[in-house]
């Protein structure tokens, strides 16, 4: 009697703890944001007390002061690991059963995939209808809080060459260009398109961009490393390729070298990164009061004093900010991306291609 008694025990422990593995071992309970109230949002990001985000560290679009600040207004601590788009969404996949990250910064032709994945939920923040409709997704499955655009970053001081203005300069000079991950990230995707117009090309036609890279790869003037602050710093980049806010906070957090900072003026891309909030969120009202203060007055400043260009048609940037940012008359000829679905398209095509044809030369 007694073992069986002992044998149903075991029974019961067994099956409660296969049950507790198949519950999600930390996945929290699924939310509807869009149901909730905005005090619901702060009380509950209040309760959870702490947002995980990824692809947005301090350096990149004044982040920094937005974690800053949000941390101070609501008490919510925050942590960021930095990696691509593609590695942000690669995360929220593979860690959905156990989830740490809550929110992430994706390039505009990563955000359908992230959408068909089922990897984010939606969110539309007070400030919706504020908001263009290209810059955001049904449901606030994604948004957009700001642009930028290709720009060079040269350093003066690690070369005799003149700054290029651009890209037919690079073409016939001899800087080493940083341009970043070209498989998996979306700033590089956009430096290779940049040069596509540059060279007679567009979204439809590739063909004049790899001609281009061929050339540089062949003599061997693509760094394959990444495009970071620290080798900014250390004096490892002369000639980096990035986002206006992102060229700007190099050279502004760089003091030890001269830089020039400029818009090609005859190919480049004006486009967004798109807040996502994981489907698996540990911490989705934290999640979602994030993108809430993002897209609030003091958030949208906040791009706007690292250069980038906020996407809430109300705000009136303070003259202070914009004589020390890349004037718009430096953009003028820009081209704007606004279609997902395509831009999409040309990012994985841009990816397949450069691993086809570009990286065998490099390695040669």
């Amino acid at each position: 009697m007694k073992k069986s008694v002992i044998l149903t025990l075991v029974i019961f422990v067994l099956m409660s703890m296969v049950m507790a593995a198949c519950s999600g071992g930390g996945a929290t309970e699924k939310v509807n944001l869009n149901e909730a109230t905005l005090e619901q949002i702060i009380e509950g990001a209040k309760k959870e007390g702490h947002v995980e985000s990824v692809g947005m560290p301090d350096s990149w679009a004044n982040w920094g002061e937005t974690w800053q600040e949000l941390t101070a207004e609501y008490g919510i601590t925050h942590a960021d690991t930095d990696m691509s788009s593609a590695e942000e969404l690669n995360m929220f996949e593979n860690e959905k059963d156990a989830p740490t990250k809550d929110i992430g910064d994706i390039g505009l032709g990563f955000t359908a995939e992230a959408i068909t994945r089922g990897l984010v939920q939606g969110y539309k923040t007070s400030y919706w209808d504020a908001v263009p409709d290209w810059a955001k997704a049904d449901d606030g499955m994604w948004m957009i809080a700001y642009t930028g655009v290709t720009t060079f970053i040269y350093n003066e001081d690690i070369t005799e060459e003149q700054a290029p203005t651009s890209w037919a300069d690079v073409r016939n000079g001899t800087y080493k260009l940083t341009i970043g991950d070209v498989i998996g990230g979306a700033t590089g995707q956009a430096n290779v398109l940049a040069t596509a117009y540059a060279f007679g090309g567009d979204m439809d036609n590739l063909d004049p961009a790899f001609e281009f890279w061929a050339e540089m790869a062949k003599a061997g003037r693509i760094d394959q490393g990444d495009i970071l602050l620290q080798r900014i710093q250390a004096g490892e980049v002369q000639l980096g390729v990035t986002w206006s806010y992102n060229a700007l906070t190099y050279r502004n957090e760089t003091p030890n070298y001269a830089f020039t900072v400029g818009v090609p003026s005859d190919g480049s891309i004006l486009s967004g990164y798109a807040s996502v909030i994981n489907a698996y969120a540990p911490h989705p009202y934290a999640a979602a009061l994030a993108r809430e203060f993002i897209f609030s007055d003091e958030g949208q400043i906040n791009l706007a004093k690292g250069g980038a260009v906020p996407t809430r048609t109300d705000i009136v940037i303070p003259k202070e900010i914009q004589d020390v940012t890349i004037q718009q008359s430096q953009y003028a000829n820009s081209i704007p991306i606004k279609d997902a679905m395509q831009y999409a398209a040309v990012g994985k095509e841009i990816s397949a291609r450069w691993e086809a044809e570009i990286i065998p030369l490099m390695s040669k």
